[in-house]
């Protein structure tokens, strides 16, 4: 039983928690300022829990949203990036998908 929750955490999910938590410390820090301090821990806890979601689950095939039919089964990070990147680029990215049926 020693140790066993940290065998959740990958090292790349790790860290998207620990930047989730620290974008909600900050948070923390303001709401504390001003006298809400419990509602800044609950943010603290949800950046954290969001940024563990990033880190670790993928997008899952919804067929009711294009979106989701177009990136399911990537990693939530690497449709995040790819979709700054595609931003930042004005809206020009290339993505060569993989044929399936010949192994590319």
């Amino acid at each position: 039983m020693n140790g066993r929750i940290l065998f959740i955490f990958t090292t790349k999910s790790l860290l998207y928690t620990a930047g989730g938590a620290l974008l909600g410390f900050v948070f923390n820090l303001v709401l504390s300022l001003i006298g809400l301090g419990i509602v800044g821990i609950i943010l603290m806890v949800v950046f954290a829990l969001i940024g563990f979601f990033i880190g670790t689950f993928k997008v899952p095939n919804i067929s009711v949203f294009e979106f989701t039919r177009q990136t399911a089964g990537e990693k939530i990070d690497d449709v995040i990036v790819r979709a700054i990147k595609f931003k930042m680029k004005k809206r020009r990215i290339y993505l060569y998908k993989e044929d399936k049926e010949n192994g590319r």
